[in-house]
């Protein structure tokens, strides 16, 4: 069984629980242009309305039925939410139909986020609270957190990685800092983004992104915006661009000289 619950806004008001709890608070109906919001496809409609309107799709009075279905539909949310049994049977097919039409109806609604973090977008009072999903996603960030973990202890066996994520990823310089030091950064920007430190961890481009990033903090190359610029020749529009300059071997020639230069400016 899948259980998904329609949740109001959280109130911000100095009233008693008990009359919060009490309020009567409804989602209704709302046009979309000249017709009332729509929640089915219309093979959907065809599929399960006509149990809900006790009458076959082929019934000429079937589109006026189901238009005043849909500018009448109401769905009133207790303070705890009001729960929809959204099941699918092994056909795929919705266990409680009327309840499977008010989810999709109110996924579609202006006023219902689809997650209590989206409840910041103007004109929502109610969102689709998921505990499965709530679930999962958890589950997500606790693995990420793990994979960013592991790397982290390789990277910690070299200091000289250490320092290269360092640079990449906080814009620091890790020369002119101790191995300690460098790890407890390092350490507080993996616990604070492990999916950006382990993306950088595997990235294959890693130790040319920490020679770009070297070769600006020493004053070889000028970053304006996002341009990479040496002397008077943009190198790159962009990061992406310019990683692309000096992975071509047509100009080796110029990404030696600047080499040269940050050797001698060290």
């Amino acid at each position: 069984m899948k259980t998904i619950y329609l949740r109001r806004k959280e109130a911000t008001s100095y009233l008693p629980k008990d009359i919060l709890i009490g309020a009567r608070v409804t989602l209704g109906s709302v046009f979309v242009g000249r017709l009332p919001l729509n929640g089915l496809t219309p093979k959907e409609a065809e599929k399960y309305l006509p149990t809900i309107l006790g009458l076959p799709f082929s019934h000429p009075d079937f589109p006026r039925a189901e238009k005043e279905f849909w500018a009448s539909l109401r769905i009133k949310v207790p303070f705890e939410g009001k729960e929809l049994d959204v099941s699918l049977d092994a056909d795929g097919e919705p266990m409680n139909p009327s309840d499977y039409i008010n989810y999709l109806w109110a996924k579609k609604h202006p006023q219902v986020a689809d997650t209590k973090e989206g409840m910041g977008v103007h004109g929502k009072r109610f969102y689709i609270y998921d505990p499965e999903r709530d679930l999962l996603k958890k589950n997500s960030a606790v693995q990420m957190a793990k994979d960013a973990d592991r790397e982290f202890l390789k990277a910690s066996q070299s200091p000289e990685r250490m320092g290269r994520l360092l640079r990449v990823l906080a814009s620091a310089n890790p020369e002119k800092l101790t191995t300690v030091q460098v790890e407890n950064q390092l350490y507080d920007f993996k616990t604070k983004n492990p999916a950006k430190f382990y993306k950088a961890c595997v990235d294959k481009d890693l130790d040319l992104k920490d020679e770009l990033a070297e070769l600006v903090q020493m004053d070889v190359l000028r970053k304006i915006g996002n341009q990479y610029i040496h002397e008077d020749e943009t190198l790159g529009e962009t990061l992406q661009d310019t990683l692309v300059y000096f992975k071509n071997k047509k100009n080796s020639g110029a990404i030696n000289a600047i080499r040269a230069k940050l050797k001698a400016a060290k």
